[in-house]
C-alpha cells in the first residue's frame, strides 16, 4: 500500500493541471499574435516611402516675416526695377569667389582640369572676384527687383517677361521672402534646348549655391525635369546625385507621359507642395510625378526659401505663385 500526504495531488489531477496551464499559455500566445496582425497593413497597402529616418524631435523656428498670404510674380513689368537687389551683409558680396582653386586640385593658373557632371572643367565654376570684375564687360541689367536674389552670379535676368538663367553652374536665384513649412509652389518652366534641365529648389536657405563641381551640398529639396541631358526626372533631398533620390528614367517611347523628355518651347506647370510637414510632392501639369517622405524634414530658418537653378543651357520661368497651406 502506498501512503500519500493528504495535500499531495493525485496523479490524474496533476496531469489535468499541467494540461490546463499549457492550454492557457497557448491561448495567450495566439491572442498576442492576433493583436500584432491587426497592426500590420494588408498586402494591398502601398509601399511606404521612408525617405530619411528621424533621429528625434527637432525644434523648428520660423522667420518672423514668413509669407502668410499668397505671393505672385509674372515678371511682366520690370522697367522701373533696379538692376541689382540689396541684400544683407551676411550673404556676402555678389561677386565673391565661390570655389578655391586648391580645393579643386587646380594650380593657380587652373591648368589641371577636373571634369564636372556635364563635361565642363571645374575652373569654369569660379566666379570672378570684385577686383577682377572691373576688367570684365558689365553684365546686362538683370531687372530682378527686390523679391529675387541671385547667388554669387550674374547669370539670371528678366527677359521678355520671364525669369531666365543660362550658364549659372548651379548658382541659383532665390525668392527673398521666406515661405512656411507647409506651402504650395507653382510656376511655368520652359526649356530652350533639347537638353531640358528645368530645376527648382524648395525649402532651402535662400542664398547657397554650388561649392564643388557636383551639386551635392544643397540646402533644399530639388525638383528636376529633364536633368542630365534630358534623361531623368528627379526629386532629391540635399544631394541631387544621392542614392535616396526619387527618379523617373526618361523614355520617349513610353506610354506613360511621365517618362517623356522635356520638349523645347513647351511650358511645363510645376507644382511642389508640402501639407503635412514632412512629405514633399512634385507635380507636372497636374500629374503627380514623385514624392519624398522625409523623417528629418527641411524646415524653419535655413530651410524656408525657394528658387530656380541652372547648369548651362538657357531655361526660363514665369507665373510664380506661392500659397501658404
Amino acid at each position: 500500500m502506498v501512503v500519500r500526504d493528504a495535500l499531495s495531488p493525485r496523479p490524474g489531477a496533476r496531469r489535468r493541471s499541467l494540461a490546463t496551464r499549457r492550454n492557457a499559455g497557448l491561448g495567450f500566445a495566439l491572442g498576442g499574435l492576433a493583436a500584432l496582425a491587426a497592426c500590420v497593413p494588408s498586402g494591398t497597402a502601398p509601399p511606404y516611402d521612408g525617405g530619411t529616418k528621424s533621429t528625434g524631435q527637432k525644434l523648428v523656428v520660423q522667420a518672423p516675416d514668413i509669407l502668410t498670404t499668397m505671393f505672385e510674380d509674372n515678371f511682366d513689368d520690370r522697367k522701373d526695377m533696379p538692376d541689382t537687389v540689396a541684400v544683407d551683409a551676411s550673404r556676402g558680396p555678389l561677386l565673391a569667389p565661390v570655389l578655391d582653386a586648391a580645393a579643386l586640385g587646380l594650380g593657380k593658373d587652373g591648368s589641371t582640369i577636373a571634369k564636372g557632371d556635364a563635361g565642363f572643367d571645374a575652373a569654369s565654376l569660379l566666379v570672378p572676384t570684385a577686383a577682377a570684375s572691373s576688367q570684365m564687360p558689365a553684365a546686362p541689367p538683370s531687372k530682378l527687383g527686390p523679391n529675387w536674389y541671385q547667388s554669387k552670379t550674374t547669370a539670371w535676368a528678366v527677359e521678355n517677361g520671364k525669369l531666365c538663367g543660362r550658364g549659372a553652374r548651379n548658382h541659383g536665384v532665390w525668392l527673398t521672402r521666406p515661405i512656411p513649412i507647409n506651402a504650395r509652389i507653382e510656376f511655368d518652366a520652359t526649356a530652350t534646348s533639347t537638353e531640358g534641365d528645368l530645376k527648382g529648389e524648395f525649402w532651402g536657405d535662400g542664398q547657397s549655391s554650388a561649392t564643388t563641381v557636383s551639386y551635392t551640398n544643397a540646402t533644399s529639396y530639388l525638383a528636376i525635369l529633364g536633368g542630365w541631358k534630358n534623361t531623368f526626372h528627379v526629386l532629391a533631398r540635399i544631394n541631387e546625385h544621392g542614392g535616396d533620390r526619387k527618379e523617373i528614367k526618361v523614355d520617349k517611347d513610353s506610354d506613360d507621359s511621365r517618362q517623356h523628355p522635356v520638349s523645347v518651347g513647351q511650358a511645363y506647370r510645376f507644382k511642389v507642395e508640402r501639407s503635412d510637414g514632412k512629405t514633399v510632392r512634385f507635380f507636372v501639369n497636374g500629374v503627380e510625378y514623385l514624392s519624398f517622405a522625409d523623417g528629418e524634414p527641411l524646415a524653419g530658418v535655413g530651410h524656408d526659401h525657394f528658387g530656380f537653378n541652372n547648369w548651362e543651357v538657357k531655361t526660363c520661368y514665369d507665373n510664380v505663385r506661392v500659397t501658404p497651406l
